[in-house]
Protein backbone atom coordinates (compact mmCIF):
# COMPACT_ATOMS: atom_id res chain seq x y z
CA UNK A 1 0.00 0.00 0.00
CA UNK A 2 1.24 3.48 -0.89
CA UNK A 3 1.74 6.00 1.91
CA UNK A 4 1.39 9.78 1.75
CA UNK A 5 4.32 11.16 3.71
CA UNK A 6 3.40 14.38 5.50
CA UNK A 7 5.62 17.46 5.65
CA UNK A 8 6.41 16.81 9.32
CA UNK A 9 8.20 13.55 8.45
CA UNK A 10 10.05 15.01 5.45
CA UNK A 11 11.16 17.89 7.63
CA UNK A 12 12.66 15.55 10.22
CA UNK A 13 14.50 13.62 7.54
CA UNK A 14 15.63 16.48 5.29
CA UNK A 15 15.70 19.77 7.12
CA UNK A 16 16.32 19.30 10.85
CA UNK A 17 19.67 17.59 11.17
CA UNK A 18 19.97 18.35 14.87
CA UNK A 19 16.55 16.82 15.68
CA UNK A 20 16.56 13.64 13.63
CA UNK A 21 14.26 10.94 14.99
CA UNK A 22 16.01 7.69 13.92
CA UNK A 23 12.93 5.39 14.04
CA UNK A 24 10.92 7.85 11.93
CA UNK A 25 13.75 8.38 9.45
CA UNK A 26 14.33 4.62 9.25
CA UNK A 27 10.64 4.03 8.53
CA UNK A 28 10.75 6.69 5.78
CA UNK A 29 13.86 5.10 4.28
CA UNK A 30 12.09 1.72 4.25
CA UNK A 31 9.05 3.21 2.50
CA UNK A 32 11.31 4.83 -0.09
CA UNK A 33 13.22 1.58 -0.66
CA UNK A 34 9.91 -0.28 -1.10
CA UNK A 35 8.63 2.31 -3.59
CA UNK A 36 5.64 3.09 -1.38
CA UNK A 37 6.06 6.85 -0.90
CA UNK A 38 3.41 9.06 -2.45
CA UNK A 39 3.80 12.83 -2.81
CA UNK A 40 1.19 15.51 -3.30
CA UNK A 41 1.95 18.97 -4.60
CA UNK A 42 0.84 20.77 -1.44
CA UNK A 43 3.35 18.79 0.64
CA UNK A 44 6.11 19.50 -1.90
CA UNK A 45 5.29 23.20 -1.63
CA UNK A 46 5.35 23.14 2.20
CA UNK A 47 8.73 21.39 2.26
CA UNK A 48 10.30 23.85 -0.16
CA UNK A 49 8.78 26.98 1.37
CA UNK A 50 10.85 29.20 3.63
CA UNK A 51 14.25 27.69 2.90
CA UNK A 52 17.09 30.07 3.73
CA UNK A 53 19.25 29.55 0.68
CA UNK A 54 18.85 28.84 -2.99
CA UNK A 55 21.33 25.97 -2.64
CA UNK A 56 19.20 24.31 0.04
CA UNK A 57 16.07 24.83 -2.07
CA UNK A 58 17.75 23.27 -5.12
CA UNK A 59 19.09 20.32 -3.09
CA UNK A 60 15.69 19.49 -1.58
CA UNK A 61 13.85 20.11 -4.86
CA UNK A 62 16.15 17.64 -6.61
CA UNK A 63 15.62 15.02 -3.89
CA UNK A 64 11.84 15.43 -4.01
CA UNK A 65 11.67 15.18 -7.79
CA UNK A 66 12.20 11.44 -7.37
CA UNK A 67 8.62 11.27 -6.03
CA UNK A 68 5.88 12.03 -8.57
CA UNK A 69 2.79 13.89 -7.44
CA UNK A 70 -0.55 12.20 -7.04
CA UNK A 71 -3.01 13.93 -9.35
CA UNK A 72 -6.05 15.43 -7.67
CA UNK A 73 -9.58 15.49 -8.99
CA UNK A 74 -12.41 17.80 -7.95
CA UNK A 75 -13.59 14.94 -5.72
CA UNK A 76 -10.42 15.28 -3.60
CA UNK A 77 -11.08 18.97 -2.96
CA UNK A 78 -14.76 18.39 -2.26
CA UNK A 79 -13.98 15.61 0.20
CA UNK A 80 -11.32 17.80 1.84
CA UNK A 81 -13.94 20.51 2.33
CA UNK A 82 -16.35 17.97 3.81
CA UNK A 83 -13.64 16.71 6.19
CA UNK A 84 -12.83 20.29 7.20
CA UNK A 85 -16.49 20.95 8.02
CA UNK A 86 -16.88 17.65 9.92
CA UNK A 87 -13.79 18.24 12.03
CA UNK A 88 -14.46 21.93 12.57
CA UNK A 89 -17.97 21.17 13.84
CA UNK A 90 -16.35 18.79 16.36
CA UNK A 91 -13.93 21.52 17.50
CA UNK A 92 -10.91 20.09 15.65
CA UNK A 93 -8.74 22.53 13.72
CA UNK A 94 -6.66 21.67 10.70
CA UNK A 95 -5.18 23.33 7.65
CA UNK A 96 -6.53 23.08 4.13
CA UNK A 97 -3.43 21.09 3.24
CA UNK A 98 -4.07 18.65 6.10
CA UNK A 99 -7.59 17.99 4.87
CA UNK A 100 -6.43 17.63 1.27
CA UNK A 101 -3.93 15.01 2.47
CA UNK A 102 -6.76 13.22 4.32
CA UNK A 103 -9.03 13.32 1.28
CA UNK A 104 -6.34 12.05 -1.09
CA UNK A 105 -5.46 9.26 1.33
CA UNK A 106 -9.08 8.14 1.68
CA UNK A 107 -9.93 8.35 -2.02
CA UNK A 108 -6.80 6.46 -3.05
CA UNK A 109 -6.82 3.99 -0.13
CA UNK A 110 -3.51 5.14 1.34
CA UNK A 111 -2.15 5.66 4.82
CA UNK A 112 -0.71 8.95 6.07
CA UNK A 113 2.75 8.94 7.65
CA UNK A 114 2.87 11.87 10.04
CA UNK A 115 3.86 12.88 13.53
CA UNK A 116 1.48 15.84 13.48
CA UNK A 117 -1.10 15.38 16.25
CA UNK A 118 -3.76 17.21 14.18
CA UNK A 119 -4.18 14.05 12.11
CA UNK A 120 -4.71 11.95 15.24
CA UNK A 121 -7.41 14.38 16.36
CA UNK A 122 -9.03 14.29 12.92
CA UNK A 123 -8.94 10.50 12.91
CA UNK A 124 -11.57 10.53 15.67
CA UNK A 125 -14.03 12.15 13.26
CA UNK A 126 -13.04 11.04 9.76
CA UNK A 127 -11.96 7.64 8.51
CA UNK A 128 -8.24 8.08 7.85
CA UNK A 129 -5.43 5.59 8.49
CA UNK A 130 -2.17 6.75 9.99
CA UNK A 131 0.98 4.81 9.13
CA UNK A 132 2.86 3.84 12.27
CA UNK A 133 6.08 2.65 10.71
CA UNK A 134 5.22 -0.93 11.56
CA UNK A 135 6.24 -3.60 9.07
CA UNK A 136 3.75 -4.14 6.23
Amino acid sequence: MKVIVDTSIWSLALRRKNRIDPPVVNALEELIADGRVQMIGAIRQEILSGLKSKAQFNRLRNILRAFPDLNHSPDDYELAARFYTTCRSAGVQGSNTDFLICAAAVRHNMNIFTNDNDFTLCQKHIDISIYTGAPH
